[in-house]
């Protein structure tokens, strides 16, 4: 193979068997100049188009070549490409406010699923548990239709959360969303949901009021979504799917940033996967659109989304936590060589503790403390020659590659259960954070056991959740 062979099979997905411990690398590209560039409307090098509705007027398309193909497809965005979200212009303050969310959403995390854990202790010994519900912010969008008539809103994605809500009127508090707040007086198809239904019996922590079923969704850094649990038709484009139980929010409070609500994507029974149930047989896929361009990603249901030559790997079920997308990680590898770390780091224990979360809302993958310091340190070492900078917010590796054209770093790889790796392309693990050149390794270590792998490692990669089976499929399209 030629050397510019294979600078372009390094730069993109890889799944291989583990059969070999050659060191290999891969080009990063910086921007010469960087300082000339128009900040205001540029990220790294990279222009951020407007957010044009009129991309978006069919979201939602169905294929039905058989019933085992037959699935929903919409556009994805990330935030940064809708204008009417942003509320800083420039990278550095986009920047920044994405990782003050971060951190949020992670506390968030690990907040709820030790909690549920440590609930399952208390139960054990006979005493009350009230149980909750924490997720966080999210990244990436879509836009839907809710009611007859359809009033298009946009959503949340959430592979860690299962309730789908929107804001209602009347708005008793309301944060600023983009879109008219929804009116259910307006909507011929909104029905209440009694207390008494079994639907109201699926919420973790339902209320009553008035004989009508009430939700409360409590966030890790004090947002919450609170109002009255309804059967409501969700459309897309010119498709409908009636009697969708979601939450509607009359008093509402958070950092959603302009989306109307949040369509839950995990996997238990009230998410959006869970209530379609046969209809899709468990099964979506999306690919999520990398930062600061201007094309959008995708997001489909139903087995007819799930590719032919994924490499797949099998979910870890934690029954306490059952939301989350657990996988199993067994390692991690710098130049192509395996670090030494022990299997058992990342492993989900029988108390439902540590483990490694697939989560689409955070943004930085999170490792153990023992596991990041060897991967970080072997990372640097490889790194030598590179001009280091000082940390830059929750990231303590980064790189002063101003006026380079390009920079050769060494590749990192994820190890799974089973033998196969995922090796990332270099966009996906060393990332700019600021204007002038600065760029990260966007990695971070946890503060407790768990790990979880974030949307920057994600990015431009097809990932495919198998429910019904109890797989996680990579690739092979890349977006």
């Amino acid at each position: 193979m030629s050397s510019s062979q294979n600078l372009l099979f390094l730069a993109t997905l890889h799944l291989l068997t583990i059969t070999s411990t050659t060191t290999t690398t891969t080009t990063i590209t910086s921007y010469p100049n960087f300082q000339h560039l128009n900040v205001r409307d540029t990220i790294a090098g990279t222009k951020i188009q407007p957010f044009n509705i009129s991309e978006y007027q069919q979201l939602f398309k169905i294929k039905d070549h058989n019933d085992s193909s037959k699935y929903f497809s919409l556009k994805l965005v990330h935030r940064d490409k809708i204008s009417s979200f942003n509320t800083f212009r420039d990278h550095n303050h986009r920047f920044h406010a994405r990782m003050e969310r971060d951190v949020k959403r992670v506390s968030s995390l690990i907040h709820r699923i030790t909690r549920v854990s440590r609930s399952q202790v208390e139960d054990d010994l006979g005493s009350d548990v009230v149980s909750g519900m924490d997720q966080g912010s999210g990244e990436y969008f879509v836009r839907i239709g809710v009611g007859s008539p359809p009033r298009s809103q946009y959503v949340v994605i959430d592979s860690g959360s299962d309730i789908i809500w929107v804001q209602c009127q009347p708005c008793n508090l309301c944060y600023r969303q983009s879109d008219p707040v929804f009116d259910p007086a307006n909507s011929a198809s909104f029905t209440g949901v009694s207390c008494s239904s079994e639907v109201c019996d699926r919420l973790e922590n339902a209320g009553c009021h008035g004989g009508r079923c009430r939700y409360e969704v409590m966030y890790g850094d004090g947002s919450y979504t609170k109002g009255t649990l309804a059967l409501e038709t969700l459309s897309f484009g010119g498709t409908m799917i009636r009697n969708v139980a979601i939450g509607c929010g009359h008093k509402n409070r958070g950092m959603f940033v302009g989306a109307a609500g949040l369509l839950g994507l995990g996997g238990g029974s009230m998410s959006f996967v869970g209530q379609l149930g046969a209809q899709i047989m468990g099964a979506f896929s999306y690919c999520l659109v990398s930062r600061g361009t201007s094309s959008s990603g995708s997001l489909d249901f139903g087995r007819g989304s799930l590719p032919v030559g994924a490499a797949w790997v099998p979910l870890v079920r934690n029954p306490l936590a059952p939301s989350f997308y657990y996988i199993g990680l067994s390692g991690l590898g710098v130049g192509g060589i395996r670090l030494p770390i022990a299997e058992d780091v990342f492993r989900l224990s029988d108390l439902g503790d540590g483990g490694v979360v697939l989560d689409t809302g955070t943004a930085v993958t999170r490792l153990p403390m023992v596991a990041y310091q060897v991967f970080r340190d072997d990372f640097v070492a490889q790194t030598a020659n590179l001009p280091r900078a000082t940390r830059v917010s929750i990231f303590d590796t980064c790189y002063d590659l101003f006026g380079f054209v390009s920079v050769r770093v060494p590749t990192i790889s994820f190890y799974f259960s089973g033998g196969l790796i995922l090796t990332l392309p270099a966009r996906n693990f060393l990332i700019p954070v600021n204007d002038v050149g600065t760029f990260c390794f966007a990695f971070a270590p946890s503060s407790t056991a768990l790990s979880i792998i974030g949307n920057i490692q994600q990015e431009g990669i097809q990932i495919s959740l198998d429910g019904s089976n109890g797989f996680v499929g990579f690739g092979p399209n890349v977006c």
